[in-house]
């Protein structure tokens, strides 16, 4: 006797478990001609940025007077800058810093945020009002002129920079995460596991902080290309990266004055921080309108 199939059962977001097997993520991904424009913008920037800890064509930090303002050609496909330095050699190496600037943007804002909204929304009363005056005081000020005041009061430093956004952007992580929880806090199977014993470590480490990781990713993705661009911008008015580093916003503002002259210095860090920023935002979209429950629902 054949057993009767189990009734498929909602996800979080009115989608059945069944739907997301049959159609996995990556697969709905590479059906969007934004997301995949996107993936292989940001696979291009990761090459290029994994090659330079491998091999870089000419060292990028070398002083070589003699080949001042060469423009691009065979020997060096960017041109190199007012010191004779290899443009190229030094976009490759900016790659990984600028990848590696979001990501550390991203782990300080998300380490102070995602913690204290799921304890605002979990723990509600005197605990979310705490919370969300200080997200409050924080917000009141302009993210970036509040960036630039912390690395004024710490020191210019591409490190203080990166401290600086991700401390400035902690409280739309702190939201974000606590009208996640808010939402889910009744949901039945939150109820049901706090019916059977469950104890709060285990509610929220099992039952709500996964059902928010949709939305968290979502503004991750879409925060990274922002992250590298306001770093650019720190350094590019002398609040972030030193020299010699080649970091794309530095490179920028190092070359602006030869724009007309020697245009590869300062056009080709700017388009990198363009492919990459680009590259963030279609892919952050594309997960937003997949992931999204009433994108979901207003297809159908």
């Amino acid at each position: 006797m054949r057993r009767a199939l189990a009734p498929a059962i909602p996800a979080p977001g009115g989608l059945t478990a069944p739907s997301f097997r049959r159609s996995p993520l990556g697969r709905r991904l590479l059906r969007n001609a934004g997301a995949v424009l996107g993936l292989v913008l940001l696979g291009a920037i990761a090459a290029v940025a994994l090659a330079s800890v491998l091999y870089v064509p000419q060292n990028p930090y070398r002083i070589a007077v003699d080949r001042r303002f060469e423009p691009p050609g065979p020997l060096h496909p960017f041109g190199t800058d007012d010191l004779g330095r290899d443009v190229f050699s030094r976009v490759m190496v900016g790659a990984r810093i600028s990848l590696g600037v979001a990501g550390c943007v991203l782990l300080v804002a998300g380490a102070v945020g995602v913690p204290l909204g799921i304890l605002a929304g979990y723990r509600g009363r005197i605990v979310d009002e705490a919370i969300m005056r200080a997200t409050d005081v924080f917000l009141a000020f302009p993210s970036f002129l509040l960036a630039m005041a912390i690395v004024a009061a710490l020191g210019s430093s591409l490190t203080n920079a990166i401290l600086a956004v991700g401390v400035a952007w902690w409280p739309r992580y702190a939201r974000l995460m606590r009208g996640q929880v808010l939402g889910l806090l009744h949901a039945p199977y939150v109820e049901a596991a706090r019916a059977a014993g469950a104890g709060e470590g285990r509610i929220l480490a099992r039952h709500l902080f996964p059902n928010c990781l949709a939305p968290l990713l979502v503004q991750m993705a879409s925060d990274a290309g922002n992250a590298i661009l306001v770093t650019a911008s720190l350094s590019f008015v002398g609040l972030g990266a030193k020299p010699p580093t080649p970091e794309w916003g530095f490179m920028v503002a190092q070359g602006r004055q030869y724009l007309l002259t020697a245009w590869w210095i300062p056009i080709a860090p700017g388009a990198a921080i363009g492919a990459t920023v680009a590259g963030f935002m279609l892919v952050g979209d594309a997960l937003r309108d997949l992931l999204d429950p009433k994108l979901q629902r207003l297809r159908i």
